[in-house]
């Protein structure tokens, strides 16, 4: 015969499974209302707020790399966005778009925070907060931030590094005359 502490575990279960059914409902309609109306890529391109988190982010991935002058590091910078702006607009669709759910994500504070720990804003975030926040993605046991924290990174290293002007940085010649 059953009694009521025998059914209490699976009406516990069964609850705990409504809740979080319930919960993933709300975060994916959500979360799909705000790519909508705050896309981190629209069109191809990176919107302004996708422009915003990507300049934080490269700013503290490029760190070392970015020339130290005021003007000569935001007109490095200036360079490279555009350049990631062509490299975005050359990746498959559906590349384009996880990349517009992410950077969208890491526009919002609840999304920003989660993912990569940051509580500041990417505008007023300090390089060391950003590099900090960068590393901590990199090495978090889930594995959302870390491809996360590796779609950010290569997309940044790859487009600065596209330059012929940074070649130098990695002690890469250039290509040899045939």
């Amino acid at each position: 015969m059953m009694t009521l502490r025998d059914k209490l575990p699976s009406l516990e279960r069964r609850t705990l499974l409504r809740v979080g059914a319930g919960a993933a409902v709300v975060l994916a309609v959500a979360g799909g209302g705000i790519a909508y109306w705050r896309p981190g890529v629209s069109k191809g391109r990176l919107s302004d707020s996708g422009r915003r988190i990507f300049r934080a982010v490269g700013n503290a991935l490029l760190d070392g790399s970015l020339p130290a002058e005021a003007a000569a590091r935001e007109a490095a910078l200036a360079q490279w966005l555009q350049r990631l702006d062509d490299t975005i607009a050359a990746l498959p669709k559906a590349l384009r778009d996880e990349l517009a759910q992410l950077l969208a994500l890491l526009n919002t504070t609840p999304g920003r925070q989660w993912l990569t720990g940051l509580a500041d804003d990417w505008s007023t975030a300090s390089v060391p907060r950003i590099q900090a926040a960068l590393q901590l993605m990199r090495v978090a046991p889930s594995q959302v931030r870390q491809q996360a924290y590796h779609a950010l990174h290569e997309l940044a290293s790859a487009s600065y590094f596209a330059a012929p002007s940074t070649w130098h940085l990695m002690g890469y010649p250039g290509p040899t005359d045939i």
